[in-house]
């Protein structure tokens, strides 16, 4: 089995997986991360080479199962997934996690990408705390006007196009109170992220609830209609694509 990786759900389903007996999983991470969480299966960094790539890793590695659980804004994967998957009539099992909705006292607006974001935050300066990971940041350099603090997992090179930004290195899970003093301590006057889902993350949008800060929140990619939400629902899947075992000999 492969698994492609890059979020919370394919770590936890690697764990999963080493557990149970019979199942040889690679897990396949794209290396946009400098220091990723060791893994308790063999695991592959890089990309394959596009869809086509994909197919030839899937058939040269004899691969009966592949699961899609990239983080649900890696749209490119997944789209490279589906047509691998179709190619080489390998089943193909999406792994991802419920956005998020909001809650009374919420002051949301949805964007449809982060260029938008950008433009939304206006022309008067605000800081802005951005949190959409450092490939991202590209598109607040047409926003130059702000004070950005930007939380990233990996150092960030000079090159980012930022005139006016603190940066802070940190990685999830979060804390509701410890993202209130964050944002508190920095004034923060506008919360920037993407609809990621999951609850490692989700403090930082309690905090802005409670400090009633405004929330621009980029939509996600359209997503496969059979697309499983947790690890019990893959795995429940994965074993349905294995079948039942085979005869033993005598």
């Amino acid at each position: 089995m492969l698994i492609l990786g890059g979020s919370s759900e394919a770590s936890a389903l690697a764990r999963a997986i080493a557990a149970r007996p019979g199942i040889a999983a690679v897990l396949s991470l794209a290396g946009r991360t400098a220091s990723p969480l060791a893994a308790p299966i063999p695991t592959r960094v890089g990309g394959f080479g596009g869809a086509a790539g994909l197919a030839a890793y899937l058939q040269a590695e004899a691969i009966a199962v592949l699961v899609d659980a990239t983080h649900p804004f890696a749209a490119r994967m997944s789209e490279n997934a589906r047509r691998a998957a179709a190619e080489t009539s390998v089943p193909l099992v999406r792994l991802t996690r419920a956005g998020w909705r909001p809650e009374p006292g919420d002051d949301w607006r949805e964007v449809a990408d982060l260029a938008e974001a950008a433009t939304a935050l206006g022309a008067t300066p605000r800081r802005v705390f951005l949190t959409i990971g450092r490939l991202g940041l590209a598109a607040f350099a047409a926003a130059p006007g702000h004070h950005y603090l930007v939380r990233v997992i990996d150092p960030v090179g000079p090159d980012h196009g930022l005139p006016d930004a603190t940066f802070i290195a940190a990685r999830g899970p979060f804390v509701a109170e410890d993202e209130v003093r964050l944002m508190r301590a920095h004034g923060i006057e506008v919360l920037v992220t993407k609809n990621s889902g999951g609850a490692a993350a989700a403090p930082k949008l309690a905090a802005a609830r409670a400090l009633r800060i405004p929330v621009i929140l980029t939509r996600r990619p359209l997503e496969s209609p059979d697309a499983l939400d947790g690890v019990a629902a893959a795995l429940a899947a994965i074993e349905a694509h294995r079948g039942p075992p085979a005869p033993r000999g005598v």
